[in-house]
């Protein structure tokens, strides 16, 4: 077994030696350099010298200032839609029509396709009455003879042979009146009552109180029902001579506003001038505009409301002016 020998302590020589030889090892060795920190990323310059971001805003800031420029110029509300010119046409259209309306010649055609409307619409509502009485008439004829026996058979004939005659002189008079040569003859008027009351009297004979068959109860309605048509016809024949006579004195020369006495409709402007505004006015607004255009208090081509603003003037003196400066301008 070893004994370990003990390491001798350095001396204050050894030392001072030791830290001179590592002085000269370290002056021996080169400098070291410390690097550079990293500089920061480089943003993207465009060719121009300026950076996307700032294109961008001014980009944007060009157009700001192009619509505020545009944006009070009024050309574009002046022109029509589609809407618009469809409506302007209708209503002159409409203006056309009403003029040729009041025309003398126009008014006498009109006159004279109602007049023979309300003819054939009356004579058609007369020959649909007398046949609707015809039953009726058939069955007071017949006086209970057996079906498709002589009686019963003629008995169909009695109502249309009255009929025919009835509507003769109904239509010669209804005509005549239509060539403003009334018929004023007591005699026909006689006679087209004795048709009409045969025909009521035959359609309201059997179903009178005292004329119902025994076991059979009275019944208003079928009176009425069966009294209809000559009541129908009885109204026709009335009427139509004095609805002719009527169209016969109309005077088509003459127009509602002459009968009347109708003017045109004024307008007081929402001005705030307590003068009101005369017809040569707008001529002096324009005028004033002009020179508030040349000195700078207006745009080259106002808006009507900077317009209105500005001369204190009405709307529609302002969108007169504002019109007669852009078609001088589109001139």
């Amino acid at each position: 077994m070893s004994i370990a020998t003990p390491t001798p302590e350095p001396s204050p020589d050894d030392i001072t030696r030791g830290l001179a030889e590592l002085e000269r090892h370290l002056a021996a060795q080169p400098p070291t350099v410390a690097a550079p920190p990293p500089a920061p990323p480089a943003s993207p310059v465009q060719a121009g010298g300026e950076s996307k971001r700032v294109a961008r805003l001014r980009a944007e800031v060009a157009e700001a200032h192009q619509l505020a420029t545009l944006q009070d110029d009024d050309a574009p509300l002046l022109l029509d839609t589609a809407k618009v010119r469809k409506r302007r046409k209708a209503a002159h259209e409409a203006a056309r029509l009403h003029e040729l309306g009041q025309n003398p010649a126009m008014r006498a055609w009109q006159a004279a396709r109602m007049r023979r409307l309300l003819v054939a619409a009356g004579m058609v509502a007369l020959a649909l009455a007398l046949a609707w009485s015809t039953a009726g008439v058939q069955h007071f004829a017949a006086d209970g003879a057996p079906a498709w026996s002589p009686s019963w058979v003629f008995a169909w004939l009695v109502e249309p042979f009255m009929s025919l005659a009835l509507l003769v002189v109904v239509g010669a008079r209804a005509y005549l009146a239509t060539r403003g040569q009334p018929i004023e003859s007591p005699t026909l008027v006689r006679i087209e009552w004795l048709f009409l009351g045969l025909t009521v009297g035959m359609n309201a004979w059997p179903y009178l109180p005292w004329s119902v068959p025994e076991g059979e109860t009275f019944s208003l309605s079928r009176l009425v029902l069966h009294v209809l048509g000559p009541v129908v016809a009885v109204a026709v024949v009335t009427a139509l001579p004095i609805i002719l006579a009527a169209f016969t004195d109309l005077d088509h020369t003459r127009t509602q506003k002459a009968d009347q006495g109708l003017t045109g409709l004024t307008y007081s402007a929402n001005t705030h001038d307590p003068v009101r505004r005369t017809g040569a006015e707008p001529t002096a607004l324009i005028e004033r505009t002009r020179t508030l255009i040349a000195a700078g208090q207006l745009p080259a081509t106002p808006s009507a409301n900077k317009i209105q603003r500005a001369l204190r003037c009405g709307m529609d003196d302002a969108r007169a002016v504002r019109d007669a400066l852009l078609a001088e301008r589109l001139a």
